[in-house]
């Protein structure tokens, strides 16, 4: 039940990192040009002070994400052999992903994955896949810039 629950994981996490990557650049021309032909973008001038207020609470709320996500991981570095802490890590990730957009619901629902798998090898004694740490890793790495913009270092 477990692997099945991880594999619906990778394949969630898989479909947000092929989202992700598709997005073009703020700022950015979206159309290709013709050869011998030129475009340029305008840059993108806020009208108000209420989009810089925007920009601002997504990178607060982008803070307390990859803060939140430091401090679940340090619990599952913590939790030893004790299978009720894993899944107490999972618990709190799913209600973090669940607060969140984009590549952050990636953090939650990778560490949530892992906690499952630790506390399955507390209870089995079957070791953790390294598909699911693999996930935790390229989470980390496709939210490192939004984390260290709003202040943040993710390590592991």
């Amino acid at each position: 039940m477990k692997r099945i629950l991880a594999a619906a994981a990778v394949a969630s996490l898989a479909g947000l990192a092929a989202c992700s990557t598709a997005a073009p650049a703020p700022g950015g021309s979206t159309s290709s040009s013709a050869p011998g032909t030129t475009t340029s973008a305008a840059p993108q001038v806020p009208s108000s002070g209420t989009s810089d207020a925007a920009a601002g609470a997504q990178a607060s709320g982008a803070k307390a994400a990859c803060e939140l996500f430091k401090s679940l991981y340090a619990d599952l570095q913590a939790a030893g052999n004790d299978a009720n802490a894993f899944e107490d890590v999972y618990r709190d990730a799913a209600d973090a992903e669940d607060t969140v957009s984009g590549n952050l619901s990636g953090l939650f629902a990778s560490i949530g994955v892992l906690a499952l798998d630790y506390s399955s090898e507390v209870e089995t004694g079957e070791p953790v896949d390294q598909a699911s740490k693999d996930l935790v890793r390229d989470a980390v790495f496709a939210n490192s810039g939004t984390c260290t913009a709003a202040g943040v270092t993710l390590r592991l």
